[in-house]
């Protein structure tokens, strides 16, 4: 079915695509339709946990548009049984569904959210993924191409390790195929440019225009679901992280380099502007914001160029988000609970130009597409999060207006037993027609980016 818009603004940009685990508009695909006016939902992929409420994973609906009389609430909360380890979510090409996915069980489900966004419903689950991929397990960041879902997985059924790979599927939930990592042993015709080549994933975006498809890595089923304190203290286990990123043909799913990133490069986040060739990612264990950049010979490098926060104190970077006019890029830290915003005017010379602490921990930030509102939630891993006092659960709203932070509304998931807030995604009327709620359609603007 063709999207269409009941819109009165539809404006479009020419260039780029950002990248993202997480949840942002300028972390959207470049083949979705973006919320460039007011969102009216955060819908938040949230962990059960033991004793808190029905202790199911759920997608939590919270009305975000301060026009709203439910406005910082939650207005919709829909369980899908048991724990899965909820992690990352998106949304499909057309925008109509919503995949979500559990680390844990390797269970996939898809979410109606145009038919009611105010109200999702829970239409498929995918129980066969590890089977259908070959034993691939752990599905991590969905990403639209058209008519497709390509997943990034974490791990595979074998050791349970990082050796994983690119997972394609088709929107209507029929597995397509899967594209394994290159390693030392099977490099499938990569150039390994440095001493790596693990096979590891973590996130994938891409950039159309130069053909170019990028992933990240991280660490495998036996770290990921293995109590933090236990594994930082584990030296075999602590050796079980990714020091990778790979370059891809975006049309034929080819690796072609592979670039040493070494500490867990994390989300990766892409330039909007047709004459930015890079992107950024961070390393969570060395705390080091990287650029992927292309010099005038078309080759594509990767570089270190800035530390984030003390790296010897390792404050844990985790989602990061760039701005639609690639000018600043915010970088989360878990450890010690801060939100930084970094000026990238300069991208090879990042500079730190503000930070405020959140909370106890922090983990995922969504910007809006003008950069004027920011939402922060606080789940890392079910087995990572501070325990305790520390382990604050929450939904938290800010304005920015350039130079700080204002908070708007907070939602204390502990207290209203809704579990572990993880990743999020953001909802409008005004991208599907037909709809009509408490709010007029209008409210929103849609942007389209042309393929």
């Amino acid at each position: 079915m063709k999207l269409k818009f009941s819109v009165l603004s539809i404006t479009f940009a020419f260039g780029c695509i950002s990248v993202s685990g997480h949840a942002d508009e300028t972390c959207a695909s470049p083949y979705m339709a973006k919320i460039t006016g007011q969102e009216d939902f955060v819908y938040v992929w949230t962990l059960g946990e033991q004793g808190v409420g029905d202790e199911q994973d759920k997608l939590v609906t919270v009305d975000v548009n301060p026009k709203s009389k439910q406005y910082g609430r939650v207005i919709a909360s829909l369980s899908v049984g048991g724990r899965n380890e909820a992690h990352h979510s998106d949304f499909t090409d057309d925008r109509r569904y919503l995949w979500a996915g559990g680390l844990d069980t390797s269970k996939i489900f898809i979410f109606d959210v145009a038919s009611d966004p105010a109200k999702p419903k829970l239409v498929k689950t995918l129980s066969d993924f590890v089977t259908k991929t070959g034993g691939v397990v752990g599905p991590h960041s969905f990403y639209a191409l058209p008519g497709r879902m390509v997943i990034t997985g974490l791990s595979n059924n074998k050791d349970h390790g990082g050796r994983t790979a690119l997972v394609e599927y088709s929107n209507s939930g029929e597995y397509v195929a899967t594209h394994w990592l290159p390693t030392d042993g099977d490099l499938q015709g990569a150039v390994k440019s440095g001493q790596y080549a693990d096979g590891y994933n973590y996130d994938v975006r891409a950039l159309p225009r130069k053909n170019l498809l990028l992933t990240s890595s991280f660490t495998g089923w036996s770290n990921y679901m293995m109590d933090f304190g236990k594994m930082l203290g584990d030296a075999e286990a602590m050796k079980r992280f990714g020091s990778t990123m790979v370059q891809w043909d975006l049309h034929t799913r080819q690796p072609k380099k592979i670039f040493d990133v070494p500490g867990a490069p994390l989300e990766i986040r892409c330039a909007w502007n047709d004459a930015h060739n890079y992107c950024f990612t961070s390393t969570a264990l060395t705390s080091k914001i990287w650029l992927i950049y292309q010099e005038a010979t078309g080759e594509w490098l990767a570089k270190e160029v800035a530390d984030v926060g003390d790296p010897g104190k390792v404050p844990l970077p985790v989602d990061i988000s760039i701005s639609s006019d690639d000018k600043t890029l915010w970088v989360n830290t878990f450890m010690d609970g801060k939100a930084r915003q970094f000026d990238i005017t300069d991208p090879f010379h990042p500079k730190q130009v503000y930070e405020k602490k959140i909370a106890s921990q922090v983990n995922m930030v969504s910007s809006s597409w003008d950069g004027k509102r920011l939402y922060f939630t606080s789940s890392l891993l079910a087995n990572w999060d501070k325990k305790g006092q520390e382990d604050e659960q929450f939904l938290k709203a800010y304005s920015w207006d350039g130079t700080k932070l204002t908070e708007q509304f907070a939602i204390d998931f502990s207290k209203e037993k809704l579990g572990r807030a993880h990743q999020m995604r953001f909802g409008a009327y005004a991208l599907y027609s037909g709809i009509v709620g408490e709010r007029s359609p209008t409210l929103g603007a849609a942007q389209v980016t042309p393929h």
